[in-house]
């Protein structure tokens, strides 16, 4: 089976400033199920990063762009199954969960969530890590 990958991209170009050169892409579809890149608070198309020191903004990208990887996917924010949400501060579990919470509202994927120290770019205060199943939902 051939997996379909999705806005290919390598590092060089994304993180200019670090000395990487790492083939990847923003989704992988295999067979029905959509395995999502951690998505931050970053247009897609620009590359810029958004909602700076605004995690709330941060986290309604995120889920913006998941719903965006989604489609493309042929899929929607209704076949996930599970997320992980990285935070650079357990300060901001509530605001990131009421955001994903309006968007997910009814799906009820299972969640795990880990504070870290710090993302891949210092601006960056949550990822948000999304699976999915495409197809018949239960």
């Amino acid at each position: 089976m051939k997996h379909t990958r999705i806005r290919t991209f390598n590092t060089k170009d994304t993180y200019p400033e670090q000395n990487l050169d790492n083939d990847l892409c923003q989704a992988v579809v295999a067979g029905d199920v959509v395995y999502l890149r951690g998505q931050i608070g970053q247009d897609l198309e620009t590359r810029e990063s958004v909602g700076i020191g605004d995690v709330e903004a941060q986290a309604e990208k995120a889920m913006s762009n998941i719903a965006m990887l989604l489609e493309e996917a042929g899929g929607e924010l209704e076949d996930i199954v599970k997320v992980v949400v990285y935070l650079t501060d357990i300060r901001y579990r509530e605001p990131v969960y009421r955001v994903m919470g309006r968007r997910l509202k009814g799906v009820f994927p299972v969640s795990t969530g880990i504070v870290v120290h710090a993302l891949a770019r210092p601006e960056w205060l949550v990822e948000i890590d999304a699976t999915a199943v495409l197809g018949e939902r239960a």
